[in-house]
């Protein structure tokens, strides 16, 4: 059985979403002001389906409509990273989810964040095209916001497919602002090919298929484009039938530059020292690929010209 070296080092997370890495005592405070309590079934399970994954976020998210809330929760947030022994921490949310103006949204989370990490704001698949244009904006005019990410999963009603935001996130590109693209969660491979053809994309979250389509593979190698891999969230789905079974091993093999990620840390009840104990367990991952993955991330934060 792998154990974690003991001289791995300060670690590294780059894939965390604040609306579903709330710290439970706090939720609970939040909750109490208004007269309610948590559900008991907020937390991920094992198998549970994106779309059921997803739905939990609306919890979290009507506690987080105030701006000093948010700007609490990204402090903690940092302050919890911090504890676990993170030193290169993105966050990233979806400031049109919070009942204010966009700007005042980031503008809280910046402040809670306090340079301690940098920021990644969400546009949604199904949101508007000129959703993703206006948050690349806001990013363009702050510094402490280091990319822009197309979350969450497209369904069949969206309006809109991942090749609206190409404009948005080419635009984000020639403006030395990041990009990251939720693709291949599950879902066919040529996702994974839009997002770095068409959306520039340096990063992808999740690309469980990745291994599906050996063009795909080749691209991402050729490219350089960095998985941001978060294999515990990726169980809990129901995208891979256990953390033992996730890619990550043949990713390494074949050469693929990845990172290992938390998610959710309250959703799915997890920290990066846990995340990368259970990514030890995985056949293939020894010290020294644990020692690797460590190092890009580091390597593949964002950072601002």
């Amino acid at each position: 059985m792998t154990q974690v070296p003991a001289d791995i080092g300060p670690l590294a997370d780059l894939h965390r979403h604040l609306d579903g890495s709330l710290r439970l005592s706090t939720l609970r405070a939040w909750a109490a002001a208004q007269g309610r309590e948590v559900p008991e079934d907020l937390a991920f399970e094992p198998g549970m389906g994106l779309d059921a994954a997803l739905a939990r976020f609306a919890f979290t998210l009507s506690l987080l409509q105030r701006a000093d809330a948010l700007t609490r929760a990204a402090d903690e947030a940092a302050e919890d990273a911090a504890a676990e022994g993170v030193t290169t921490l993105e966050i990233r949310f979806a400031p049109q989810l919070h009942g204010m103006a966009l700007d005042r949204a980031v503008d809280a989370v910046l402040a809670g964040l306090n340079g301690r990490a940098g920021l990644i704001l969400c546009v949604l698949f199904g949101d508007a095209p000129a959703l993703a244009e206006a948050l690349v904006d806001l990013a363009a005019s702050r510094p402490g916001v280091v990319a822009v990410d197309l979350a969450g999963g497209p369904t069949p009603g969206h309006g809109f497919g991942m090749v609206d935001y190409a404009p948005a996130f080419q635009r984000a590109a020639r403006l030395g602002i990041g990009r990251t693209v939720h693709a291949g969660e599950g879902r066919p491979p040529a996702e994974i090919r839009v997002a770095v053809e068409q959306l520039a994309a340096q990063r992808v979250g999740h690309g469980t298929t990745l291994l599906d389509d050996p063009a795909v593979l080749e691209l991402v190698l050729e490219r350089g484009v960095v998985i941001e891999a978060c294999p515990t969230s990726n169980w809990h789905t129901g995208v891979i039938p256990s953390v033992r079974a996730h890619p990550l091993a043949t990713w390494l093999e074949r050469g693929v530059r990845c990172t290992v990620n938390t998610d959710n840390t309250l959703l799915s009840a997890v920290t990066a020292p846990q995340e990368l104990a259970r990514v030890a367990q995985i056949p293939g991952v020894g010290p020294d690929a644990l020692r690797r993955l460590v190092a890009e991330g580091h390597r593949a934060r964002f950072e601002r010209a």
